[in-house]
């Protein structure tokens, strides 16, 4: 569970998770393709922090530089379960 004070207590710039989900209505559902989607979180340059994804055949570096961002609260909590305070930091 992400809180505030881990938020805090990370350098900027750090990726804090990653992982692989589908992209489909039960997993992320960005484009419907079915395919795999990678997705990392990363600390942005004060507390705050987002959520990048893209095709699973790109690496987490490529991911981070020009991948979509997630702003849909129901995703970011799925993929980053997080307090309401850790969201509320949450960049859009």
């Amino acid at each position: 569970m992400l809180t505030l004070k881990m938020l805090k207590d990370m350098p900027p710039g750090t990726t804090f998770a990653t992982g692989v989900v589908m992209d489909n209505p039960e997993g992320l559902n960005m484009c419907n393709t079915g395919m795999e989607l990678r997705w990392v979180a990363v600390r942005g340059g004060i507390h705050d922090w987002a959520i990048y994804c893209h095709y699973a055949d790109r690496n987490i570096e490529a991911v981070r530089r020009s991948g979509n961002k997630v702003c849909r609260e129901g995703y970011i909590r799925m993929l980053v379960p997080c307090d309401d305070e850790a969201f509320a930091m949450y960049r859009y």
